[in-house]
């Protein structure tokens, strides 16, 4: 099992543009299972850990309902964002500047083939994360993603999470409210949750907050659960 993970670091991308390049390296990958199932060779697949932001976008999962989005045209333009209809699971959700967005493009069988486990872990690593500043974080029976006060009224969501894994192998994955503009959220029933709060780190804790310190924690949170090798 190959367990060093490539970490890759895209800054502000744009959201096709990222998508596309996800799925040039799941496809890669796809194609290297392939070829020792059927050459009978032992090739080892790459593994890869990318953090990104994206300027102003919403993405509707295949579960999705479009009627989610409660904007139109001219509102998404006066908004300065754009939307996309994509492969992962979920509903919608959105992704914009101080929102780490993190896509592990990992083949499961170099860890663990159990996709609950896979989205539990990404989410131990959030709720480690926050608990390093102070924030006591959780799930939500049910839902995925990452919760404040999950077991009271106050419900409220600080890290969604939606994927695709095919012949084990994962794509798209988590969006985790840094210093995010949560006003965006209100163009959306966000996963479908017409209930529920949207929060960050920044609206928790009162102060923006530093994203690259934020997000060397949360990489070392996931390394570490994952037994992952960067490099």
């Amino acid at each position: 099992m190959n367990k060093e993970v490539a970490f890759i670091d895209w800054g502000l991308t744009d959201y096709q543009e990222a998508w596309d390049k996800q799925e040039a390296i799941f496809n890669e990958t796809v194609a290297v299972k392939g070829r020792n199932r059927t050459e009978n060779t032992n090739e080892p697949t790459q593994n890869y850990l990318i953090f990104c932001e994206h300027p102003h976008v919403y993405t509707l999962g295949k579960s999705g309902h479009p009627e989610n989005l409660l904007l139109d045209e001219q509102g998404l333009a006066d908004k300065n964002a754009t939307y996309y209809k994509i492969n992962r699971g979920g509903d919608i959700t959105y992704h914009g500047p101080g929102q780490i967005v993190g896509y592990p493009i990992l083949d499961l069988d170099n860890f663990f083939t159990d996709i609950h486990l896979y989205l539990r872990t990404l989410e131990e690593a959030v709720i480690l994360t926050l608990a390093d500043y102070g924030i006591i974080a959780g799930r939500y029976p049910g839902y995925t993603g990452v919760w404040l006060d999950a077991d009271n009224d106050k419900a409220r969501k600080i890290c969604a999470m939606g994927v695709r894994c095919s012949r084990w192998i994962t794509m798209h994955g988590f969006a985790f409210n840094v210093n995010a503009n949560l006003d965006y959220f209100k163009n959306i029933v966000p996963c479908g949750i017409d209930d529920k709060d949207v929060t960050s780190m920044q609206r928790e804790l009162g102060r923006e907050m530093d994203m690259e310190e934020v997000k060397n924690k949360l990489k070392s949170h996931i390394a570490h659960l994952f037994e992952m090798k960067l490099v």
